[in-house]
């Protein structure tokens, strides 16, 4: 009986521990948020401001369009959640479900496009866009997610691998087609793994730094993200604007994660079901 409750107690202990290791990071940057740079930087360091200055987040949303910003960033964002839930879905089902010659090798082709680096495909997609006359517009951030992401196909296959086909076979019987199925049967019983895939993408897409600043030239096309930088300068930087800024924008991903929670993790729990 001791042994189990000092177990508890050392998980216990370990949780929070961690749990302060993570939430570190997130307090630093809202206390930075209502300080000077002096103080931020200052010896001894100081844990809390003297003085709570709300101030820094007026001048930093008036020190840049981060209205914009933030508009070109739903927009591409969402663009990104849609595509993405759309075709990784679609693609998943025709692995998971259907038959058809060569379907593993073709999975297993799929999957092997994620050992690629990005920066080994950067510059050839870069002149790609740019031929095609897609430079300094939002294609070459939105188009890609309507021709699916391998981990994501990955990660729908999985959980659709857990829905007992006999319910594809009693609605074939019935006359459907496997478009049917998929639009009637299958979507409806995905919404913990298309939501997962959902906040995977928003988070990804909404800190996406290097996408926009390789494609995007113009300053009223900007995304929040690139909008940061307005606060970095080449000899002196107002962190403090810049910490204001960025603990606003950290807004909407805790929201969205916070509202899609329980889906989230039932996605995630649920992928391993079956290989």
């Amino acid at each position: 009986m001791k042994n189990n409750r000092f177990g508890k107690f050392v998980r216990s202990a370990v949780l929070i521990a961690l749990t302060v290791i993570l939430l570190f990071p997130f307090f630093w940057l809202l206390r930075s948020s209502f300080m000077t740079t002096r103080e931020i930087f200052s010896v001894p360091m100081k844990w809390f401001p003297e003085k709570i200055r709300f101030e820094n987040y007026l001048k930093a949303f008036n020190s840049a369009p981060f209205g914009r910003y933030f508009l070109n960033t739903f927009f591409v964002v969402g663009l990104n959640v849609i595509g993405t839930i759309f075709s990784s879905s679609f693609v998943a089902f025709g692995f998971a479900r259907l038959k058809f010659k060569g379907r593993n090798f073709w999975f297993a082709l799929m999957i092997s496009t994620m050992m690629i680096p990005y920066t080994v495909l950067m510059i050839p997609q870069f002149i790609g866009w740019k031929y095609a006359g897609a430079y300094n517009t939002y294609f070459p951030l939105i188009l890609p997610a309507f021709f699916g992401n391998p981990f994501f196909i990955f990660l729908t296959r999985q959980f659709y691998l857990g829905i007992p086909k006999e319910l594809d076979e009693a609605a074939l019987a019935d006359g459907a087609s496997y478009l049917k199925i998929y639009r009637s049967v299958i979507l409806p019983l995905s919404k913990p793994v298309l939501c997962s895939v959902g906040v995977f993408t928003f988070m990804w897409n909404w800190n996406d730094f290097m996408g926009p600043l390789i494609y995007l030239k113009d300053a009223d096309k900007r995304t929040v993200s690139l909008g940061l930088q307005t606060f970095i300068g080449q000899y002196t930087s107002d962190w403090n604007l810049l910490m204001a800024a960025a603990t606003v924008i950290t807004i909407p991903m805790i929201i969205v994660f916070f509202l899609a929670q329980r889906y989230f993790i039932e996605g995630i729990t649920f992928t391993g079901i079956k290989g």
